[in-house]
């Protein structure tokens, strides 16, 4: 008998809060435009969330292996998520197809690769969703291919279609071999393994943004890029009550730091996030706060709550009896960002981060530490112009100094002025590609027509 398949989307990110906000914005467009969507989060996520997922998502759960929790950044993780994942994603499409609400297409990590090798078991659509940037991908694409050989040299320049000239440290941490847990390196490149099998290669990114590295990949898979990945009230403004991402790992403090925010002068705040998994060195973590402390602007800073006895109690004493700085446990980003008070972003240049950023427009001072962080703070600074990287000394530390040098030139100075035009290019750029008929709109519009033509 033959299957009726509906216009039904599975979509399977990682299990961490950078990788599930932008598959979930996907999931929201999609919908828009005619589909089902079932996001299938582990169970352990689903324990964690503050916040429940509303609307016509409907949420499902697989398991990693680790329901009551486990080490993400161990190579062990990953082996057992493919294990005991592919069960249960096995075990989920059946019942649903049992159900006679069969899935046609899964839109996945691919730093989960097993789950193409699940889709395609069902003789399914799969499409790999990437939530890194084009430019990091490309680079581990060239390490997978040895087109990169490894270990790279101290000196060594690296060229990538599409880049500027590659210093070990614009490259990720685990192709430059240094940072944490470099013995991922091996299960991220098993992100190629399959990748020639995938329908569809989609990023959150837009052509305008990497159209180079974009137009080198159409040549090898059948690229698409459907970003950025925002709520739409941050671009097109398309999608009715789409004001935030609608997940949260952690509890956001909204009221009180956008009241904090408000009693500034515009262009007067320095914001300080480095992410949901930050790993910045406790000295230069100091470094950051005694030159916000003694610069003439103020500042919103994220910490989190177990990184807090890394801020100097000095420092804290201060803060306590000043007006001048604010420490919160976490915050609603794009609100923050889109604060007029705002006049610079701090970030560890996390890819989502850095294109919140960019569709919001503000200019950047980035701290890059590890994963694809260092490669996007390259493009930030030198493709697209719209922050500063400090220097660091030689144990990588940027030190107080270097670091007011680049808050005064971000704010107040002509490199600075010229970032933000930048940064307001980049804003209306966005806004045209996710808009009606813009380039992102297009290739979402292609993506939902063949999964439609798939069904029927």
């Amino acid at each position: 008998m033959e299957t009726n398949y509906g216009n039904h989307v599975l979509v399977v990110p990682y299990p961490s809060q950078g990788h599930i906000n932008p598959m979930l914005q996907f999931s929201k467009r999609l919908i828009s435009k005619g589909l089902k969507i079932t996001l299938a989060i582990t169970i352990h996520v689903a324990n964690k969330m503050e916040t429940q997922i509303d609307g016509p998502i409907k949420v499902e759960t697989i398991s990693d292996g680790h329901d009551e929790g486990g080490d993400m950044q161990a190579k062990a993780y990953f082996e057992r998520f493919e294990i005991v994942g592919s069960q249960t994603l096995t075990e989920l499409l059946e019942r649903h197809r049992s159900l006679g609400d069969p899935v046609s297409c899964v839109v996945y990590d691919p730093f989960l690769p097993w789950i193409l090798d699940v889709t395609k078991q069902f003789n399914l659509m799969g499409a790999a969703f990437y939530t890194q940037s084009c430019a990091a991908t490309s680079i581990y694409y060239y390490v997978h291919n040895s087109m990169i050989e490894l270990p790279v040299t101290p000196d060594q320049v690296i060229s990538v279609p599409g880049l500027p000239p590659l210093e070990v440290s614009d490259l990720p941490s685990f192709i430059a071999g240094v940072g944490p847990c470099p013995s991922l390196l091996s299960s991220l490149l098993e992100q190629f393994r399959n990748i020639d099998k995938a329908d569809w290669v989609l990023f959150s990114s837009f052509d305008k943004l990497e159209a180079e590295i974009l137009n080198c990949m159409s040549k090898v898979w059948n690229v698409r890029a459907i970003g950025p990945t925002l709520p739409s009230m941050y671009l097109d403004k398309r999608i009715e009550d789409d004001q935030d991402y609608g997940f949260n790992i952690f509890e956001p403090k909204t009221a009180s730091c956008i009241n904090w925010l408000s009693s500034k002068k515009n262009n007067s705040v320095v914001y300080v996030s480095f992410g949901s998994h930050p790993v910045v060195k406790q000295e230069q973590t100091e470094e950051i706060v005694w030159a916000l402390w003694e610069s003439d602007y103020n500042f919103l800073w994220v910490v989190k709550q177990s990184d807090e006895n890394e801020i100097p109690s000095e420092f804290l004493e201060k803060i306590s009896t000043s007006d001048k700085g604010m420490i919160i446990r976490w915050c609603p980003q794009l609100e923050v960002l889109s604060h007029p008070a705002v006049g610079c972003f701090a970030t560890h240049c996390g890819f989502n981060s850095t294109l919140e950023a960019l569709s919001i427009g503000v200019p950047m001072l980035g701290f890059p530490q590890w994963t694809d962080q260092p490669t996007n703070a390259k493009c930030i600074e030198v493709m697209w112009e719209v922050g500063m990287r400090p220097k660091v000394d030689e144990e990588g530390i940027s030190r107080k100094k270097e670091i007011d040098l680049c808050i005064r030139e971000i704010m107040e100075g002509d490199k600075g002025k010229e970032m933000r035009r930048n940064a307001s290019k980049w804003k209306a750029l966005a806004k045209v590609a996710m808009d009606e008929g813009g380039s992102s709109d297009k290739n979402i519009e292609e993506f939902v027509a063949q999964v439609k033509c798939y069904c029927n």
